[in-house]
């Protein structure tokens, strides 16, 4: 299975604004990361979806300042 396959698979969630929101910026974001960054989308990848729903619809903030970046950008390519 590539990298790309296996972030997809992650990407699918309980909560189907989150699938489209993380799938969508694994398309057209992803790319751009660094290999630091890719590191923290796989953390994020292993968060709880209360707390990336929270994260990302209710303007809750991460404590981990990595996650806290990468949350910002996928906010960010959201809403661009």
């Amino acid at each position: 299975m590539s990298e790309l396959s296996r972030l997809r698979w992650r990407c699918r969630r309980g909560m189907r604004e989150l699938d489209l929101l993380l799938e969508r910026f694994l398309d057209g974001g992803y790319q751009q990361l660094t290999d630091d960054e890719r590191a923290d989308f796989d953390r994020l990848l292993d968060c709880q979806d209360d707390d990336l729903f929270g994260w990302f619809y209710q303007e809750e903030e991460p404590d981990d300042a990595g996650i806290a970046r990468l949350v910002a950008r996928i906010r960010a390519h959201y809403h661009a």
